[in-house]
C-alpha cells in the first residue's frame, strides 16, 4: 500500500510564495510519474503540474512561468514551487503518484492553499 502526503498549503498574500511537498512511501519503487492537480471551491479537479520518472514535465498553461514542479527519487519526495501566486490559485492540492509496472496509482488527501487579494 503506497501512502501519499502532501504538506506546505498555507495563507498568502497575492505575490507571494510557497512550495508544496509530496512524499510518497511504500514501495521500493520510485513513482513513474507524478503531478499535482487542484481543485477550486465549485471547480472541477484540474491537473496543474506533472514530472515524469525521466524528469520531463508539463503544466497548465495558467500556471507557466510561476510555478515549477521537480523531485528527488532518493526521497520519493516531489516538489512544487509556487511564485507570483494569485487569488485564482486558492484551491486544495492533491498529490498524484503511479507506477506503471504494477498499474498502480494513489492519491494524498490534500494540501489548502489559499491567496489573498
Amino acid at each position: 500500500q503506497v501512502q501519499v502526503v502532501e504538506s506546505g498549503g498555507g495563507l498568502v498574500q497575492a505575490g507571494g510564495s510557497l512550495r508544496l511537498s509530496c512524499a510518497a512511501s511504500g514501495s521500493s519503487f520510485s513513482p513513474n510519474y507524478m503531478a499535482w492537480y487542484r481543485q477550486a471551491p465549485g471547480k472541477q479537479l484540474e491537473l496543474v503540474a506533472a514530472i515524469t520518472s525521466g524528469s520531463s514535465t508539463n503544466y497548465a498553461d495558467s500556471v507557466k512561468g510561476r510555478f515549477t514542479i521537480s523531485r528527488d527519487d532518493a526521497k520519493n519526495t516531489m516538489w512544487m514551487q509556487m511564485n507570483s501566486l494569485k487569488p485564482e490559485d486558492t484551491a486544495d492540492y492533491y498529490c498524484k503518484v503511479e507506477y506503471f509496472a504494477i498499474r498502480l496509482r494513489s492519491w494524498g488527501k490534500g494540501t489548502q492553499v489559499t491567496v489573498s487579494s
